[in-house]
């Protein structure tokens, strides 16, 4: 798999190509200092991943991810942030990323970051999403509606469907849905499946902020 990596800073990018390049299945596919070099190069190069930094001069990681995104959907963007619960981070999931990571996760941490990142998962665990989305739930746009009638495309869920995705915004992982739903683990990643469809969603992070955004779950 093909990685763009995308910081500010030169060093932090040569650690990461160490590491990348030492994988026998990834390559750094280039380096960008800014968010408008990223979203050339990701043009040019359609890698696989995009390691973003958020915080750069000029285009940040925000804006570069919400164009990467619309302009080359098959690559995936995973977000570099240097707190857990950086605002930015929240930020680049709404545009369209797919997870975010922290500066000073471990090497095998960010290997494994990327590989589900590629193969189309998201790598917030669910309970991080949940906190990071409660911290910063009162900045949420949209109307305040009663829970579940802020977006339409509720209607093409099941009765099923939308309880499964209350409890992937609540925060709970598919072990913790199926025993508190009283369903096979398989029929939880099932269900979950159809929603993303559905819901024209990428990801559980998108399904998470999906049902913060349409007030189907709030905060505690």
């Amino acid at each position: 798999m093909r990685v763009l990596l995308v910081d500010d800073e030169p060093l932090l990018r040569l650690a990461f190509t160490m590491v990348l390049d030492a994988q026998s299945d990834m390559e750094t596919a280039g380096e960008a200092g800014d968010g408008e070099e990223a979203v050339r190069k990701a043009r040019l190069l359609r890698p696989d991943v995009v390691l973003m930094d958020v915080r750069m001069p000029g285009t940040d990681g925000i804006e570069a991810t919400a164009r990467i995104v619309e302009s080359c959907p098959q690559s995936r963007v995973l977000i570099l942030t240097t707190f857990d619960l950086d605002e930015y981070a929240f930020a680049g999931l709404r545009a369209g990323a797919s997870g975010f990571l922290l500066k000073n996760a471990l090497p095998e941490e960010l290997l494994a970051a990327i590989r589900s990142v590629a193969a189309g998962d998201a790598v917030v665990a669910p309970r991080i999403t949940r906190r990071l989305l409660e911290h910063f739930a009162d900045r949420l746009p949209g109307p305040d509606v009663s829970a579940g009638g802020g977006d339409e495309r509720l209607a093409r869920l099941t009765a099923r469907e939308r309880e499964v995705l209350v409890e992937v915004g609540r925060g709970l992982s598919n072990t913790e849905i199926a025993a508190r739903l009283h369903l096979a683990e398989a029929t939880v990643k099932t269900h979950l499946s159809r929603i993303l469809v559905k819901l024209e969603l990428r990801d559980r992070v998108q399904a998470v902020v999906f049902a913060y955004e349409t007030r189907l779950v709030r905060p505690a």
